[in-house]
């Protein structure tokens, strides 16, 4: 496989990783104003106490995979979407903040709580509308203007689909960690996002494939429409899955009937389904292109002595990322039960 391929399949796993597993931790901050009492506020917030910080790594390394492998795209990506990225580290700065001090804090805990809701919601509204500029096209002279014209109709639309894809997974993540109301809150919440989702990506879909006659022939075209006509399918068959098993959970909890742990996880893993397959989907519209319609990963990949240099750090530290990722997710494992401590 030639080499800046892989360097470009690497980086699409990176930002893939991130969005799961980020993307979970920041719903449960999203999720926070609908939640109400302190004890529920406390019990949301141990549930990822664990895994935040492990999360981001996800974040670090695609930026460096960028920077180090397609170094053009990575000059015109950051300078153009200056704002929203600044905007999106103020957020992720905020809450990271506000999980050191919101469990010691006692007259100032309302303000964390906020920080920690705000910080969430703002990180995951800055990277829809970085999503949704990439999506449409960036300006070629973009970066010689305001970032405000990135500001569409589109990419608000993105950013706010994918502040409810995160809540979304957030829900699924607390019917996996929690019990009792919290569980029930979270199946009911994530029932309602589950349709705001599906409807979203129905709508980013037709849009994709509208704006762009090269994007209509690559899935109407031809026969590769057999072999692409999975993706939608498959999310369909996905939503309405979890729909149902959220349904279960929520009348479970009415009826003081015990759920199976099969039913608690599977929520989870039906939601990351949908956001890989949506990946998927936006991987085969835009391939090759790291900025459509402009910039392929064959245009801004850095010299090859530079992937090869590269490659054994990628080799080395990939698979660690992996198994301490793995190893933390296995030995915090099961419920988070009220009596835990902080973190």
């Amino acid at each position: 496989m030639d080499i800046s391929l892989f360097y470009f399949l690497l980086l699409g796993f990176a930002i893939l990783m991130y969005v799961l597993l980020d993307g979970f931790d920041l719903g449960i901050g999203i999720l926070y104003p609908w939640f109400n009492s302190d004890a529920e506020h406390d019990h949301l917030m141990r549930s990822i106490s664990h895994v935040w910080d492990g999360n981001e790594t996800w974040l670090v390394f695609g930026g460096v995979i960028l920077f180090g492998a397609f170094p053009t795209a990575y000059a015109q990506l950051l300078s153009t979407l200056y704002l929203p990225i600044m905007l999106m580290l103020i957020g992720l700065i905020f809450r990271g903040v506000a999980f050191e001090y919101r469990f010691k804090s006692h007259s100032s805990k309302i303000w964390w709580s906020r920080a920690f809701a705000i910080g969430s919601t703002l990180a995951a509204f800055c990277q829809g509308l970085m999503l949704g500029a990439v999506v449409q096209g960036v300006p070629s002279d973009a970066i010689q203007g305001s970032s405000l014209q990135l500001v569409t109709p589109f990419s608000l639309f993105t950013a706010v689909a994918v502040v409810a894809g995160y809540a979304l997974l957030g829900c699924a993540y607390l019917v996996m960690k929690s019990r009792g109301d919290i569980q029930h809150k979270a199946a009911q919440r994530g029932r309602v996002l589950v349709w705001v989702v599906m409807l979203a990506m129905a709508l980013v879909s037709l849009f994709t494939v509208l704006s762009d006659d090269l994007i209509w022939q690559r899935w109407f075209g031809g026969w590769q429409t057999l072999w692409l006509l999975p993706l939608p399918l498959l999310a369909l068959a996905a939503a309405r899955l979890l729909y149902r098993d959220l349904g279960r959970v929520r009348k479970s909890h009415h009826n003081k009937e015990q759920v199976t742990e099969k039913h608690e996880d599977r929520p989870f893993w039906l939601a990351v389904s949908l956001f890989v397959l949506a990946f998927a989907g936006l991987l085969v519209s835009l391939f090759p292109y790291l900025l459509p319609r402009q910039l392929s990963y064959q245009q801004a990949v850095a010299p090859e002595h530079s992937l090869w240099f590269m490659l054994p750090g990628v080799l080395i530290f990939v698979p660690l990322i992996l198994a301490y990722t793995l190893w933390g997710y296995r030995i915090f494992a099961g419920k988070v039960e009220d009596f835990e401590e902080g973190y």
